[in-house]
């Protein structure tokens, strides 16, 4: 059993992470900024607020934790996009503070970033709403500065080009750099098993250090 904290955990993504590492007996603490957002009661969930961009908050939820796990991403509007780096980098800072007790870090990236077959990158596909570019880069901007951190163990999961709620099925596949995709060339996973990935990732750690990346 690990004892994990969650930023973002009312998120499509984060409930899904929430869900899956209560399912398997975690200690689970979800942050977030409305604790009467989560409705669900579970004998080993706690709930409690914190600012993931003040690095003093941070470093509060992360105390005593096993890992730390950001779920907040830039798809709630324009103006959320401007807090992925820093964010990123807030998280860095307050998990630093805490030195040899600090616990793993684990957020969840971008697609964009991932390497095609063709051997260009998804966000420079043909057609893209600008919207969803300025979400790629910044995800592409907070991976960029996790690979300058040495003295955290981080893992950035980037998802595949296609995310969203559905089935629970256990089975993925990952890569590093490269986009997965079906073999018709299609690159999806549900955000049910996303959250699988990431759990097993805190279960049986092999990505401390680098990206990974799940698709079917």
């Amino acid at each position: 059993m690990s004892k994990i904290a969650i930023f973002g955990a009312n998120g499509t993504i984060g409930s899904r992470v929430l869900d899956e590492a209560l399912r398997r007996g975690h200690q689970v603490t979800a942050v977030v900024r409305d604790p009467a957002k989560i409705t669900k009661t579970d004998p080993n969930l706690t709930v409690t607020t914190g600012d993931i961009l003040d690095p003093a908050s941070v470093a509060a939820v992360a105390q005593g934790q096993d890992v730390l796990v950001s779920a907040v991403g830039g798809g709630d509007g324009p103006g959320h996009i401007a807090t992925i780096k820093p964010s990123a980098e807030s998280l860095v800072a307050g998990v630093r503070t805490l030195g040899e007790s600090a616990p793993r870090l684990i957020s969840v990236g971008g697609a964009g970033s991932l390497r095609t077959p063709d051997g260009k990158q998804v966000w420079d596909a043909e057609g893209l709403p600008e919207f969803l570019l300025q979400i790629m880069h910044a995800h592409g901007d907070a991976l960029d500065f996790y690979r300058t951190v040495t003295d955290v163990r981080w893992t950035n999961v980037s998802p595949a080009a296609l995310i969203e709620p559905g089935e629970r099925t256990g089975a993925y596949r990952t890569a590093l750099d490269d986009l997965v995709a079906d073999a018709e060339g299609v690159s999806r996973i549900s955000a049910e098993d996303y959250a699988v990935a990431l759990v097993d990732e805190i279960e049986k750690p092999q990505h401390i250090g680098e990206r990974f990346t799940v698709g079917y």
